[in-house]
């Protein structure tokens, strides 16, 4: 692969990210927003439908018939996941030391 390829590959790992990160933050938006919504059926379907139609329309432009753009978006779909759980994690105010292992069988 050609460098002028390779560059023209890293929109689409960013594109696959940006997606992600609508896709992921969406969810856990939707996830506070319906929790406490008296109608929480509607957001979670609601919040489906759009974030999957952006999602999939996301990929179908991006990738343009290439497998090489499709999977480079698909992986920073995937990094936005981990970016997302790990920025919206809950914090703990307590954290418990690990429990000790057993030296022994019972």
């Amino acid at each position: 692969m050609m460098m002028n390829e390779a560059l023209t590959l890293i929109p689409a790992l960013a594109a696959g990210g940006l997606l992600g990160a609508i896709f992921f933050g969406g969810l856990w938006w939707t996830i506070r927003k319906g929790m406490s919504s008296p109608q929480p059926a509607l957001w979670f379907l609601g919040s489906l439908l759009l974030r999957m139609t952006i999602a999939l329309a996301g990929f179908y432009f991006v990738a343009g018939g290439e497998w090489q753009r499709l999977l480079l978006c698909l992986l920073g779909f995937v990094l936005a996941r981990l970016v997302v759980t790990w920025l919206t994690r809950p914090m703990e105010s307590n954290p418990r030391p690990p429990a000790p292992e057993a030296r022994h069988a019972p």
